[in-house]
């Protein structure tokens, strides 16, 4: 969790009582955004081929501006782990770890309320 009102983010419309989660959505409700989350809380740190492994059906641009939306949110964090080779390890910040929650929630809901395409058996 944030420890001072500096470490908090914005809020962009402040005073209503939906910014939070509107902002919240903001940060994260990019398609690949929580996945990439879910998987570095999975995997802990991991290299840009190995988080693109991870996340299957991503293309390495879709990754890259992902990976950089994430570390400008302050929820991912890009490290440079040698030089020569050039090899760079994403990991989550303290404040991207506190979304395990969050993330959580969401696949809980999602095998609660969802089907897979053409899974018409279920459907009563």
């Amino acid at each position: 969790m944030a420890d001072s009102e500096t470490d908090k983010i914005e809020i962009w419309c402040a005073g209503d009582d939906w910014c939070p989660i509107t902002t919240t959505a903001t940060l994260i409700g990019k398609k690949w955004h929580p996945v990439i989350v879910h998987r570095l809380l999975q995997n802990g740190p991991l290299g840009f081929n190995a988080l693109k492994e991870e996340v299957d059906g991503i293309s390495s641009k879709v990754l890259s501006d992902s990976l950089s939306d994430l570390e400008e949110a302050q929820l991912v964090d890009r490290e440079i782990v040698s030089e020569k080779p050039f090899r760079v390890e994403y990991s989550l910040t303290e404040r991207g770890a506190d979304l395990e929650a969050v993330v959580t929630a969401m696949a809980e809901w999602g095998s609660e309320h969802l089907m897979p395409p053409g899974d018409e058996s279920t459907v009563a």
